[in-house]
């Protein structure tokens, strides 16, 4: 499927989409605490986006159940909110959130420590966003789309993390996932050529140790599989004639 290019019109809704889920998250960062459930968060965060005139993105998509991916240490992503999953002082939880504005998708993900947490897992959290950050350096019009891939991956196993390979970034717009799929790592080839207009999720997904997953039993929940802790960090991006603007954001808060 060939890569959209969006209008102004696109981009606008976009933008807004972006930046209510991005409140979402702040919203849901705030009130993270050791003895709340991880259904306590998805509660939270359906409540918030539908309060601003929004639909979860993932709430029933190809049968998820729940509006927010709760992982929880070890699990990589698309954790299952449960009462009877309780977050606990020293957990690190990725919270991977999806809103639909006037028929518009945005998609973002955090990783947030719970109370203190070991050195090495906040390390692995500020690793895991730079190497967004460092991805959507090359993230401009005429350089390709593995650029982004490489400079992630490279950054990140360069501090001897295991950089997830069976799940990757994608296009988004009136879908959730539109193409293309992005790696987190480095391609033999440069993959296609980069656009203004085209918006892309970016996410990567760092591994304390092996970049080995295991799907659990529910066939959503992914872990790590020798049962490390995993961070993630994703943002919707669009891609213009300059810079990157990051859409998923409110406030400027990344």
């Amino acid at each position: 499927m060939p890569i959209t290019i969006k209008s102004e019109r696109e981009i606008e809704l976009m933008t807004e989409a972006g930046r209510i889920l991005g409140i979402v998250h702040k919203e849901l960062e705030k009130a993270l605490k050791p003895g709340m459930s991880t259904l306590d968060i998805d509660a939270l965060g359906e409540e918030v986006i539908r309060s601003y005139g929004c639909e979860p993105s993932f709430l029933n998509y190809n049968g998820y159940p729940a509006s927010i991916c709760v992982s929880v240490n070890d699990e990589i992503v698309h954790g299952i909110p449960s009462a009877k999953h309780l977050i606990k002082e020293g957990d690190i939880v990725s919270l991977d959130a999806g809103v639909i504005y006037k028929g518009y998708h945005s998609d973002a993900a955090r990783t947030h420590a719970v109370g203190e947490i070991r050195l090495d897992l906040q390390k692995l959290i500020d690793v895991t966003r730079e190497s967004f950050f460092e991805g959507i350096k090359f993230a401009k019009e005429g350089n390709h789309l593995y650029d982004i891939s490489r400079a992630i991956g490279d950054y990140a196993e360069s501090f001897g993390y295991g950089v997830v390979r069976e799940l990757c970034g994608h296009g988004i717009g009136t879908s959730l996932h539109e193409s293309p799929e992005i790696p987190n790592f480095q391609m033999r080839r440069r993959g296609p050529k980069l656009k203004a207009g085209m918006t892309l999720a970016i996410e990567p997904m760092v591994n304390l140790g092996t970049e080995r997953i295991r799907w659990m039993s529910d066939n959503w929940t992914v872990v790590t599989a020798d049962r490390k802790e995993s961070a993630h960090y994703e943002n919707t991006i669009l891609i213009t004639k300059d810079e990157p603007k990051i859409l998923s954001i409110a406030d400027g808060n990344v």
